[in-house]
Order: C-alpha cells, then structure tokens, then sequence
C-alpha cells in the first residue's frame, strides 16, 4: 500500500513539475522571440523592394527591380521621422496626417531602412480587430498562446476572451521587453501603426483606438516605447486629441512648386537620361501638384504631360461616379443617395466660388493656394455635419489637422472648376435640391380621408383650446351646390 502511494505521489509530483518547468519556459520564449522581432531585419523592409543598397548618409535605401531608388524625393519631414525612428525623440508619441500619397509611408519605411528596422515594428490596421490582432502577434511575433501546449496539464486554454482582451495581452508582454530594452540600451522602442484611419468609427473602432492610445501616453511617459499612428482621414485626429497630452502632431503636405519641379527633373536626367525643359515641368505641376504619387507616375512615364491629362481626367471620374446629381426627374428611392451627392457638389461649388475671391490662387514659390474653408462653415454650406467624414474617406475633399476643408488634390479642384463651369450646372443643381426638398415634403404630408357620408352622413368635430374651453366646431358632409360642408 505504501508503496502505490509512494508510487502515486512521485508520479504527480514529476508531472507537477514538468508543467511548471515548462509554464516557465514558454513564458522565457515568449518574451525572448518578441525580443528577436525587434533586432536588425524586419518583414516590412523585405516586403518594400526587391534590393537594397548603401546610403551615402549611412544605413542602406532601398532600391526596385530597376535598380532605381524607390523613394526618390527627399522630404523636409525625412530628417525629424529618422530621428524618432532611431529613437533620439523621447517622451512624445506621434500622428503623421495628410492626404493619401504624400509620402507619408515611404518617409517611415526609408527611416526604417536606414538602421535596418532595428528597435521597430510596423503593422498595417485593419477594420476587423481580430485581424489587427493578426497582425499585431505577426508584427510582435507573438502567438497569443495558441501555441502552447499547457493543457496537456490541465492549464485553462490561451483564448478566452476577445481580440481587444488578446491585444491588450500582447502589450503587457511588449512593455516587458521594453523594459529591458531601456536598460541595456537606453533607447524606447517603436511601434508603427500604418493606415489607422482603416479602423472603423464605431463602437468596437474606437475602443480599439483608445487602447491602443493608453498605451502611447503610457509609454512615452515612461521613454519605454514610442508610438507612431499614420492616418489619412480627419478623423483619427479629432478622436485621439480628446484625451491626448503627449500626442505631435506632423502635417505632411504636397509638395511645394520648385520641389516638385526640381525632384522631376532629377528623376528624368538620372533615370531617363533627359533634360525636360521648366515650360514642360511648370506644365506638369500647373495639372497634378506636388502630390507624390501623381508625381512618380508622371516621373516614370514616357509622356509626362498625357499622363497628367490622364489623371486629371480619373480624378474627375471618381468624382462624378461618387456625387453625381441626377436632376429633376430623379426616382424618390434614390433621395438619401441624392442627398449625399448633393451636399458634395454644393461644397464643391462654394469652393469654386470662394477661389474667385481669393486675392491670390497662385504662389511663385509655394505654387498652388487651393480654396478652403474651416470645418463648422463647410457643414452649414451642406447644411450636413455628418457628410463631411465620408467624403474625406474616399479622397474627394480633406479636413487638415488645422480644420481646414479643401479639394483633396490639385486635379480634383481641376474637377470641380470644369464641372461647375459646364453650362446649365447651376440650373441642374437647383433642379436636384428642389426635387429633393420635394420629396420630403411629400414624405411629411398626411392624408385625411373621410368615408361614409352617404345619405346625409356627417362629421363633426369639436375644437377646444389650450386652455380646454370649447373653440368651435367643425361638420362635414357630402358637397352641396352652396359648399363643401358646414362651419358653427
């Protein structure tokens, strides 16, 4: 008997302790390959080109299939997101806002790419948080558990709660780590967030994004880490300022004129092995702006100047697709579509007419003076506060960090001079509200039938006023030739 017992208590306890070696052990690999995610090499450096080579102001740039430089223009803003990158900018965590394709992510990847990723972590968001939880344990690589085989010993499993309870575990191992990391290093570590306006504004859209901001303002309070939103869209910035006090905010801007005249015109003699001449250049800037992507794409084209037609003329069909007004004889279902559209071309319309004027549209060195208006006085001219965010998601106008609404880009502004310029516009435009206005009138409208007033049948109705003494009365009764009814 003893000896089974014997037996019994050292076969527990080996098992005992063989869960408790292992607990520890996997708690050990845990934080050491959520180590390893932050060491010289990152998956976003090898996914961004296809090669790298040298810089010649240290660190490496990377290069495309063509051997070319991928990010080919040299920013202002380069100078300060290398120096958070490398670490240097302590004690703030940071918003980069501004329309989509001003460089915003290449600027990031190139200032990761100058110390080899080394301290940093980026991610794409996503609108489902179970995907951004994805992408968080791929970017961290951390498994949330799912890897661990605890339950051979009657652990309780890895996943019992929600993807924002999963994330916020993720950060509680990370702020580990970066506690080590300050004290060998000195530096905190980086957090990148790309595309944080894909997050939805709804419920579960903003929990996330205040969860994700505790955690900034914890951990630059404490140089642990540094966190890095990149968003396109207005509104991740009016959300993350209610409770900010650590948050910078980098506006990143088009391109002024002789910048984008002169990043053209090196391109096309390293590259091309052309000199375009300034007419042509100030031809193509006067059409698609300082705007980077439009740029690259005129850069990299054989004719610059149909290129820039040809954007023009698709920023001008994404616009139309999306607010087009269908006039007076438009069908009472589409009204709630008509009334978004609308709203837009009424906006569109005051930009135009504000442009006229303006004093000056049209700077020598800054280039382009796009019309704008602050925020509260573009929803009074739509009579509508909530169109607004809607339209900054689809780049057909953008809200600055400043308030500020304007066309997204120099071609859309384009678009919107040439169709309110189109003859009977004004007339087309007046003829929508109406109907619109007319519809919802009718949709406002009470009908009142009145049945069985044959053989002599009446009604009569008795009116009492505020006060409930009786006001009058009021019978009706089948028409006779001398009126409709009777009044006593």
């Amino acid at each position: 008997m003893s000896e089974a017992a014997l037996t019994t208590l050292a076969s527990v306890a080996i098992l005992g302790a063989v869960g408790y070696s292992y607990t520890l052990y996997y708690k050990r690999l845990v934080l050491q390959k959520m180590e390893n995610a932050f060491k010289p090499g990152d998956p976003v450096l090898d996914l961004a080109a296809v090669a790298k080579q040298g810089s010649a102001t240290g660190g490496s740039e990377l290069v495309d299939d063509d051997g070319h430089r991928q990010h080919w223009v040299l920013r202002e803003e380069q100078s300060l997101i290398d120096s958070i990158i490398s670490g240097q900018w302590k004690g703030q965590y940071h918003l980069l806002v501004g329309e989509k394709g001003t460089g915003k992510s290449s600027m990031l990847i190139d200032a990761m790419a100058k110390i080899d990723g080394e301290g940093c972590a980026m991610l794409e968001a996503h609108a489902d948080p179970e995907i951004f939880r994805i992408r968080l344990g791929k970017a961290l690589d951390f498994e949330y558990h799912e890897d661990n085989i605890g339950s051979l010993f009657s652990i309780r499993g890895p996943r019992d709660a929600s993807a924002l309870l999963d994330i916020e575990r993720a950060f509680n191992k990370l702020e580990k780590v970066a506690l080590n990391r300050r004290d060998k290093v000195g530096r905190p570590l980086i957090l990148i967030i790309n595309s944080t306006h894909l997050l939805r504004d709804d419920e579960p859209g903003r929990d996330l994004l205040e969860l994700l901001q505790q955690r900034a303002e914890a951990w630059a309070a404490s140089n642990l880490g540094t966190v890095i939103f990149n968003s396109d869209d207005y509104w991740v910035y009016e959300r993350l300022k209610r409770y900010a006090t650590r948050m910078n905010i980098i506006p990143i801007l088009d391109l002024s004129k002789p910048k984008a005249i002169e990043a053209l015109r090196n391109y096309r003699m390293k590259y091309k092995a052309e000199h375009p001449s300034y007419e042509i250049l100030e031809q193509v800037y006067n059409q698609v702006g300082g705007r980077l992507s439009f740029l690259s794409r005129v850069a990299k084209s054989s004719d610059m100047l149909k290129t820039c037609k040809e954007i023009c003329e698709m920023e001008k069909t994404w616009f139309l697709n999306n607010c087009w007004i269908l006039g007076a004889e438009m069908d009472d279902d589409v009204m709630d579509q008509q009334k978004y559209a609308s709203a837009a071309m009424v906006l569109a319309k005051a930009l135009v007419e504000k442009e006229k004027t303006m004093e000056e549209t049209y700077h020598p060195v800054k280039g382009h003076i796009l019309p704008q208006m602050p925020l509260h006085e573009a929803r009074q001219v739509m009579t509508r506060a909530d169109f607004i965010q809607q339209y900054d998601a689809i780049n057909v106008f953008t809200i600055d960090s400043s308030a500020m609404v304007r066309a997204d880009s120099v071609p859309m502004m384009n678009a919107f001079r040439e169709i309110c310029a189109e003859e009977g516009f004004d007339e087309h435009l007046a003829a929508t509200l109406e109907r619109i206005g007319d519809i919802e009138s009718l949709g406002r409208t009470r009908e009142l039938t009145i049945k069985d007033l044959w053989n002599k049948g009446k009604y009569k109705v008795n009116m009492h006023n505020v006060h409930g003494k009786p006001a009058g009365s009021l019978t009706f009764e089948v028409a006779s030739n001398n009126g409709e009814g009777v009044q006593q």
